[in-house]
């Protein structure tokens, strides 16, 4: 997260596109850990969207069983 609120960059965002690829992989890189780190109950447990959403999230993060979790809504 230090890396986002810093202003120096590894890829300057002014170029196009690339510039914020280093950043969008950074933050998708730290979302799976995160959500890898917390597990399948705990994401589950705080997921404020819907059945769909979690699902999309699991197979995008990798969370084993996730998207067998059933709907909590």
């Amino acid at each position: 997260m230090a890396y986002l609120a810093l202003p120096i960059d590894l890829i300057p965002d002014f170029l196009p596109v690339i510039g914020y690829a280093d950043d969008a992989i950074i933050v998708a890189f730290t979302l799976r850990s995160v959500v890898r780190r917390a597990g399948t109950d705990a994401v589950r447990a705080h997921w404020p969207g819907t059945h769909d959403g979690f699902a999309a999230l699991a197979r995008l993060t990798g969370l084993p069983g996730a998207a067998d979790a059933p709907d909590a809504d």
